[in-house]
């Protein structure tokens, strides 16, 4: 397999981990993560002054002379598959779809196929550079299998890493529109009495815990005070349905992004999801403030009914200010409709 060597010195007043200094100096046209670095350094791919290493905690000193040798990027197992995206945007280094409702992102156990990584490897094909040393999508989030919405994929190893960065520090815009059970209101004292939960202004509901796995069920996801990985999601009334209100759409945005992170909070602040069988709970709708149909349509909402509206980011290789927006999916939107 083709080969390239990668070498460089290590500058003034370095890590004391090699890993570290490394991960510091090596050159950006290289486009070598900080992943990337850890599995070569472990696959003995890296010399410090003519001597494999392969100690992440080893030392290292000004001057020291890194060489890394890089194989070409390989064909991955994952199959490609003709399965038709609605590409929203696309160039050299990234590509924004509009995700439907149904799909799964990234093959698993479950679902090794028809996934969007799937998808993607079919229609991207031969522009895809190489992600981590293989030719595949480079995905930095994603979005559940049954919410619809904006996701971005990187087609080079630099967008990967640029695009990584940005979600890392939480600098991507994401906008999502939910239906929830009930109206978020400021002077509601029950919502005031919940932990985590406090309004920004006069209308912007923010909801701040720890997020991490369920301690009985290990698919679902939990709010703690004490524990997991801190998170915080805003959130404001778009429209209310039914009189008195039932039911509200609501568009939240998140600081953070972690798994199921809209789904738990708006539970835990007592205004769970339309449709949403982990997490919302279904609730019986006051027949004097929705028609029968209305109320037929919520209780037969299969899905949660959550999408990812917006999506605004910089382009990590142009420098360029990007942000695209999704209309909401059918199924949501005629839901709306009936109420």
């Amino acid at each position: 397999m083709p080969v390239s060597t990668v070498a460089f010195l290590i500058a003034e007043k370095p890590p004391k981990r090699l890993d570290k200094a490394i991960a510091r100096d090596v050159p950006e046209e290289a486009v070598l993560s900080r992943s990337r670095l850890a599995k070569l350094l472990a696959e003995g791919a890296i010399k410090v002054n003519g001597a494999v290493v392969t100690d992440q905690k080893g030392k290292v000193a000004e001057g020291d002379r890194i060489e890394i040798t890089v194989e070409e990027a390989a064909e991955v197992e994952v199959q490609a598959e003709d399965i038709p995206l609605d590409v929203i945007y696309e160039d050299d280094d990234l590509i924004v779809v509009n995700k439907p409702v149904g799909m799964v992102v990234h093959p698993a156990p479950g679902s090794p196929s028809g996934t969007l990584v799937n998808a993607l490897m079919a229609h991207c094909g031969d522009s895809l550079s190489g992600i981590g040393g293989e030719k595949r999508p480079g995905i930095v989030h994603r979005i559940d299998k049954d919410t619809s919405g904006l996701l971005v994929a990187a087609k080079s190893d630099k967008a990967h890493q640029g695009l990584a960065k940005q979600f890392e520090k939480h600098t991507v815009e994401r906008k999502y529109f939910a239906l929830v059970y009930g109206a978020p209101d400021p002077m509601d004292p029950r919502l005031r009495g919940v932990r985590g939960v406090s309004f920004e202004g006069s209308n912007i509901l923010r909801i701040t815990s720890f997020l991490g796995r369920h301690k009985t069920d290990r698919q679902k996801q939990a709010v703690s005070f004490t524990e997991g990985r801190h998170a915080v999601t805003r959130a404001r009334v778009v429209e209310l349905y039914g009189t008195p209100p039932q039911l509200a759409l609501v568009e939240c945005w998140l600081e953070t992004g972690r798994t199921h992170q809209i789904r738990v909070h708006m539970a835990h602040a007592g205004h769970g999801l339309v449709g949403d069988q982990t997490y919302g709970g279904r609730r019986k709708l006051n027949h004097k403030a929705l028609s029968d149909q209305a109320r037929a349509a919520v209780d037969a909402f299969p899905r949660q009914a959550l999408h990812a509206a917006v999506l605004g980011f910089v382009h990590p290789v142009t420098g360029e200010d990007m942000r695209f927006e999704a209309p909401l999916p059918e199924d949501m939107q005629v839901l709306l409709d009936q109420l």
